[in-house]
């Protein structure tokens, strides 16, 4: 499987989701994804209230999913 490293930002968090956006200019965006906001913030270092606003990048997959969050 083959996985591209992309830029991301957590735009808010949802109940436990995190709702996550490519971080390309707004016009340029498309509909958020919800990802578990506990993983992302597990893989990053950071409590979980901190992550909207947060800059990470990611690996996405042919399915177009992300995973192996990093701070950017």
């Amino acid at each position: 499987m083959t996985t591209e490293r992309v830029p991301v930002q957590v735009l808010l968090l949802f109940g436990e989701q995190a709702e996550v956006v490519a971080d390309v200019a707004p016009e340029e965006r498309g509909e958020p994804a919800r990802y578990p906001a506990a993983e992302i913030a597990a893989a990053v270092g950071l409590p979980t209230a901190e992550l909207p606003g947060t800059r990470l990048t990611a690996d996405a997959g042919e399915d177009g999913r992300l995973s192996g969050w990093r701070l950017a």
